[in-house]
């Protein structure tokens, strides 16, 4: 750190899978390599994750049985179901920040869904700066194309202001009954006046948005917050030296490059997926790998062509790989575009849709929502991606956008500047 400056405490909030966790992580020890104090809040069952990096952790309660509600993943009902098993965790981020030193400078870099909490903590802590960490395109509400409002695409001619009622209207209908009466109660309790839109409190809260992928991904649009920092993707291997296990070590060279299908570590709700899954690699003549920690979803003896996994490092599979199926989460898509693989997306609810048509896009994959996923259609789509000869080239090509640095050194320096005079000695 410059000799002019002193550390400073930054406190890093995330809620969520371990794709939320890991672009935190990043930041996390970025800022520690720049010689400040860094205070790590998340999930209690990612203690393991924090601590291994050699952070800090404050763990905050986590429910494992949301994962078997079933409108977790639903296309518009999945926003209620997520919000109120994070309501307990952010509940204790105030009571966290309001043990820290009141005088002791501190900024806070959030999830999203943690923004309210933070206007609450500042409410408490004057002059407290606050940064939301957006780890996908659509967490950032945008009038502009492309745009998808969960599974529906809005059509190029529809006028902005068309879209932005459309915008009100599904805040209006999914989104404020769920979560203004858990916010305004929380507000009135610290003497604060209520709100009446989510959405549009949450992006006059942050004082910095950080938008935690690379402009080829998603250029910045002009109805995004400002200021914004942009970044590359975060990409955090919890385990770089981990070696595939001896049985997937062996899978690969029985004969061409498999399949690989992961609903992502948090569905408990993928049994017909996987079904599906089993039936068109077995038609194709194909052999696959299911990646899932749930092995009750999956049939009690599986056929010679598939081979189950509970957890394997991406990073150490993905170039053994023809294509990686998956659910559109932002970390995985975001592990496939760095190794070249092709992917197919197959998403369900919350930013999925939207990374998949992204991944579409850049033509380095296909994307069939599980509402549509059959046999006949998954066959159908990995025939096509199997059989397009140009496909290598063009993933390769998007792996060669990323870098080592991925956009930390701009992040830490924006966080620092948010800072301002607080890092002054």
């Amino acid at each position: 750190m410059d000799a002019a400056r002193k550390p400073h405490r930054f406190v890093l909030v995330t809620i969520g899978s371990a794709g939320d966790l890991f672009p935190f992580l990043r930041i996390a020890l970025a800022l520690l390599a720049a010689g400040h104090r860094v205070s790590f809040l998340g999930p209690v069952q990612h203690e393991p994750f924090v601590k291994a990096a050699g952070l800090p952790f404050h763990g905050l309660p986590a429910d494992p049985a949301v994962l078997d509600h079933p409108d977790l993943w639903h296309p518009t009902r999945g926003f209620g179901v997520v919000w109120q098993a994070t309501r307990p965790a952010m509940a204790a981020v105030p009571a966290f920040m309001a043990a820290l030193p009141p005088d002791e400078p501190c900024t806070m870099l959030v999830h999203p869904l943690a923004l309210p909490e933070a206007d609450l903590c500042r409410a408490a802590r004057p002059g407290l700066r606050i940064a939301g960490a957006f780890l996908a395109p659509s967490n950032l509400p945008t009038v502009h194309d492309p745009l998808l409002l969960g599974p529906w695409r809005v059509p190029r001619w529809v006028p902005h202001g068309v879209r932005r009622r459309l915008w009100r209207f599904l805040a209006a209908r999914f989104v404020d009954p769920v979560a203004l009466p858990d916010v305004n109660a929380a507000r009135a309790a610290a003497g604060l006046a209520p709100v009446r839109a989510l959405i549009d409190t949450m992006f006059s809260i942050a004082d910095l948005s950080v938008a935690l992928f690379p402009d080829w991904f998603a250029s910045t649009q002009p109805d995004w917050p400002r200021p914004m920092v942009r970044s590359g993707f975060p990409l955090f291997d919890p385990d770089p030296q981990a070696a595939l296990s001896p049985a997937l070590q062996q899978f690969p060279g029985q004969g061409g490059r498999p399949l690989v299908f992961t609903p992502g570590t948090g569905n408990r709700q993928a049994r017909a997926y996987f079904e599906h899954a089993i039936e068109a690699t077995r038609l194709l003549g194909e052999r696959a790998v299911f990646l899932t920690p749930h092995r009750d979803q999956l049939p009690a003896e599986l056929p010679h062509h598939v081979l189950w996994q509970e957890y394997v490092p991406l990073r150490a599979l993905l170039p053994q790989v023809a294509v990686l199926v998956h659910h559109g989460g932002i970390g995985t898509t975001a592990e496939a575009l760095h190794a070249g693989t092709a992917q197919l997306v197959v998403p369900l609810a919350h930013d999925q849709f939207d990374n998949g048509a992204r991944v579409q896009a850049l033509g380095v994959g296909r994307s069939l929502p599980a509402a549509r996923l059959t046999t006949p259609r998954l066959l159908s789509c990995l025939e096509a991606l199997l059989d397009d000869e140009a496909l290598p080239g063009r993933c390769h090509a998007v792996a060669r956008h990323f870098g080592a640095d991925a956009g930390m050194e701009a992040v830490v320096h924006a966080l620092e500047e948010l800072a301002g005079d607080r890092l002054r000695s």
